[in-house]
Order: structure tokens, then C-alpha cells, then sequence
């Protein structure tokens, strides 16, 4: 029963509800990843895409089928993934902290150059803005075409362009301590 995104929409449109699983598959991966580099963490990430799935099968009604599932999911994810990283900051700002993760593999220095560049990294990408970080990830991370994240954040060509330039110039200058 595989096929295309809009083949298998029209069958769970039809009320064929297990077509969904096929599109849960197709794309589950993808909207983990979207979400683990916004919020850098593994549960939040899986929270992110139980509820995007969730949220787009309440909503199909609503997809436009000339638009792409893939972008417009991605899309679902990343927004409740910012979400969650908003409620994460309200909570640190009010004093309270996050659970400390442990990494457990066996080599220790390269743990720790891991874990300074991850540091480095988290710390520049949160001055940046959310539409520069989403760009950022979207290129640099999931490998997305400068069409595919005008599209996906609803911007202009030039505007993704430069949000991506914006972002890697931010984050250039934060690495070198500017």
C-alpha cells in the first residue's frame, strides 16, 4: 500500500486510516531531526514528533494537497519544537533547571571536545533569531535547498538566503569569541 504522500492522503481521506502509518514512517525520522536541533534534546524531540503527527492527522482536512506533506509536517514540528524551547527558557528564567544528560561513551576526550563544541554551538544558535536558527538547521543540518526553506518558512528566496548567511555569520563570529 506504499505510494506517494498525496496517494496515501487521498486513501486516509477515503477512510483507509491505517495509510497513515506509511506516511509516519515515510517521514518520522526527518521530523526528529527537525526537532532534536531546535531543542537539542532526545525526549522533547520524540514529544515533538508524536504531537506533530497527531496534530497534522487532526489537520488533513485542512492540507492544501498542492503543497508538499514533507515541508508542511516539518513545518508542524518545527513550530511546536520552538514551542517547547520557549517553555524551556520560561522555566530557566523562573530558576529552575534542566536535568543534567550523560553521555557514556568510552573515549573521554573526545567526549569532551563533543561536548565543548556542542556547548559552543547551543549557546550561538540561541543568539540567534528563531527564523535564522530554523534556516540554519534546515540548510546546514537536514541539507535543504534554499527553495525548500523559502517554502517551508513562507519567506522569499532572498530572505531564506540571507537568513542562512545572517545565521552562519552569527554563529562565526560567536566561535571566535567577537
Amino acid at each position: 500500500m506504499q505510494g506517494t504522500d498525496a496517494e496515501l492522503i487521498g486513501q486516509i481521506r477515503a477512510g483507509d486510516k491505517g495509510a497513515y502509518q506509511y506516511l509516519v514512517e515515510r517521514h518520522g525520522r526527518t521530523l526528529f531531526r527537525v526537532a532534536y536541533r531546535i531543542t537539542r534534546n532526545e525526549g522533547d524531540s520524540e514529544d515533538a514528533v508524536q504531537e506533530s503527527f497527531l496534530r497534522a492527522y487532526r489537520n488533513l482536512d485542512r492540507f492544501d494537497e498542492r503543497a508538499s506533506f514533507g515541508t508542511w509536517i516539518q513545518r508542524i514540528a518545527a513550530n511546536y519544537s520552538l514551542d517547547l524551547v520557549r517553555r524551556r527558557k520560561r522555566v530557566v528564567e523562573q530558576g529552575d533547571e534542566f536535568p543534567e544528560v550523560v553521555d557514556t561513551a568510552p573515549q573521554p576526550d573526545r567526549l569532551l571536545e563533543s561536548a565543548r563544541i556542542r556547548e559552543t554551538l547551543g549557546r550561538g544558535m540561541e543568539s540567534l533569531s528563531e527564523q535564522e536558527r530554523e534556516a540554519f538547521v534546515m540548510r546546514h543540518i537536514e541539507g535543504q535547498s534554499i527553495p525548500e526553506i523559502s517554502e517551508r518558512l513562507s519567506i522569499g528566496s532572498s530572505a531564506a538566503k540571507h537568513s542562512v548567511f545572517r545565521a552562519v555569520e552569527k554563529l562565526r563570529r560567536y566561535a571566535l569569541g567577537r
